[in-house]
């Protein structure tokens, strides 16, 4: 194995007991670990330092593991990820978009299975890199509330002029890929909704957020 203590693995999950339990894991196997509560700590925490691998599970509050990747793989393309659910049987049952470079089936697998994905991407990290800078994924959303028709909206926000705007999302959730024109710049924004985030986030405030009204506008 190359040599393990020198890379972290960050283990990202709101259930502590299988947090701590993973990195005991990880750990035993010669691997560095740092733990994150959810998909805003861990972000904190790469500011900090940046590990090679990032083990995420998919369904967390205030910030899923869906719009985590994301994230990690547009901003840290250098850095190999890992989903993990026990809501998913395999990798193939995974929504399409989910920027993961494995999946991992939580509860569903030896912990053997783990160590031998890792170590499989520590060997090809070199070749993941590379190919993360030339397929940027789509942006994870997750839903914001409901308008005054009682229709659910999220905001987008447009990584050319970085500006924010709602966008009705009709009545079902569609997790594939979606393209909107931003309504300032008119830069075309691929995104993914985070249907996992709808009854945590609404739930969560006790009552629906109402959206703003933005009147469309090009810069």
């Amino acid at each position: 194995m190359t040599c393990a203590s020198k890379l972290q693995i960050m283990v990202v999950d709101d259930d502590a007991s299988i947090r701590e339990s993973l990195a005991l894991l990880l750990q035993s196997a010669g691997y560095e670990t740092a733990t994150a509560i959810n998909g805003f700590d861990a972000l904190l925490q790469l500011k900090r330092r940046l590990p090679a691998i990032v083990l995420s599970d998919l369904n967390m509050p205030q910030m899923s593991g869906f719009e985590l990747l994301s994230v990690v793989r547009r901003r840290f393309p250098q850095i190999s990820v890992i989903a993990m659910s026990g809501a998913y049987e395999s990798a193939d049952d995974l929504p399409f978009g989910v920027a993961a470079d494995a999946f991992y089936p939580k509860g569903r697998s030896h912990p053997g299975m783990l160590l031998s994905m890792v170590a499989e991407l520590v060997r090809t990290s070199r070749a993941h890199g590379l190919a993360h800078h030339t397929a940027p994924p789509p942006a994870w959303i997750p839903y914001s509330g409901k308008d005054a028709n009682g229709m659910p909206f999220a905001m987008v926000t447009c990584r050319e002029c970085l500006r924010s705007f709602p966008l009705s999302m009709g009545i079902e959730c569609s997790q594939k890929i979606q393209e909107t024109p931003c309504v300032f710049c008119l830069n075309v924004v691929r995104f993914v909704m985070d249907g996992s985030s709808i009854g945590m986030s609404l739930a969560s405030r006790g009552k629906i957020a109402a959206a703003p009204q933005f009147r469309s506008q090009t810069a």
